[in-house]
């Protein structure tokens, strides 16, 4: 019995230690240091380091003493890796919004609205408008496919009297030059910054000139009006801290999902963590489970009925954009019986 706890604790040091040298290797690879080289020395260092330390000591507990030490040293190195505003950002992330608050009306300033010719070919455009707490009355769930069923982009996008609408998209705030990596997100690699834009811009760009295009699907959320004036400063107060002090973006704790998780849970809102969350693409699933989407029709039916993509592409840069994209939410909730409205 006691030499088969000794080999299961032998085993189980060895996966530690495997795990932490290679998310340490892959941290140095991808951290500031500005020469590629440089960096994937030091990754090979740590690696090359590891193994002639369990090697050559002959004392195992020993060398894996000294080897905790290290990484801690390198943890406490690679925490100290701050986030930044200051860098030659893409120009679609170049300008950060903000917001003033006045009682309630909130005005907020540089909300996107480009023009594109392509994805990558645009001519940019800020506005600021002032928005009225008192008639904000709805919150829209926007969920963006382009690689299957278990992972969407998630966008919120909040009403006001069913004419103005805001969308908020949290992503990832790229360099010149830049390109997104799932796996690079885990490594302090990109700022976080919540786009904040004109439907026309974030829908459109998606439905008609991403290459491939993408699958946008758009619920009408239940929420009391108290909720989501709570959810929509939440999300204000965001963008006015970001501006400020930056944050990181992160694969698995912060992003479009988990922060709107976060959002939530901010006021006493009932949506959990759960892995519809982290495999984004449920998160309609999931809302709809939790009562927080339509539920008098079946969820795939809802999702079908969901589906933007052609109104989006027919509608074009028509100054009522919003409102034509949302018919088929308006004839759903004519449809329901009143005690479910």
């Amino acid at each position: 019995m006691t030499r088969a706890i000794c080999v299961v604790t032998k085993t189980l040091v060895a996966i530690m230690v495997l795990f932490m040298t290679a998310w340490a290797s892959l941290a140095a690879y991808w951290s500031d240091i500005p020469n590629a080289t440089a960096r994937t020395l030091f990754a090979a260092g740590i690696v090359l380091a590891t193994t002639l330390a369990f090697v050559l000591i002959r004392r195992k507990g020993v060398a894996l003493v000294a080897y905790l030490a290290a990484w801690s040293l390198f943890t406490l190195w690679w925490c100290s890796i701050t986030p930044s505003n200051l860098r030659n950002w893409q120009p679609d992330v170049a300008v950060l919004p903000y917001a003033e608050i006045r009682g309630d009306t909130v005005t907020v300033r540089n909300i996107r609205n480009f023009t594109y010719r392509t994805e990558t070919d645009y001519q940019p455009s800020y506005y600021h408008k002032t928005f009225d707490l008192k008639k904000l009355d709805s919150v829209d769930l926007i969920a963006v496919y382009w690689m299957g069923d278990a992972i969407a982009h998630i966008m919120l996008s909040f009403g006001f009297e069913g004419q103005d609408y805001l969308c908020f998209s949290i992503e990832t705030r790229k360099e010149q030059g830049e390109a997104y990596s799932t796996l690079k997100g885990f490594f302090r690699q990109y700022e976080l910054i919540y786009v904040v834009a004109d439907e026309r811009d974030l829908i459109r760009l998606r439905t008609d000139y991403r290459n491939p295009r993408e699958d946008v699907y758009l619920y009408r959320t239940r929420m009391p009006q108290e909720n989501a004036q709570k959810l929509f400063l939440e999300y204000i107060k965001t963008i006015n801290s970001l501006r400020d002090k930056p944050e990181f973006y992160n694969t698995l704790t912060t992003n479009c999902t988990t922060d709107v998780v976060r959002h939530f849970q901010a006021f006493g809102g009932r949506m959990r963590y759960n892995w519809k969350i982290l495999l984004s693409g449920y998160t309609p699933l999931y809302a709809y489970e939790m009562g927080g989407l339509d539920d008098s029709l079946p969820f795939e039916e809802l999702r079908a009925r969901s589906y933007i993509n052609p109104k989006a592409q027919v509608i074009g840069d028509a100054p009522d954009f919003a409102v034509k994209i949302r018919e088929e939410i308006k004839r759903l909730e004519s449809s329901r019986p009143t005690d479910q409205q």
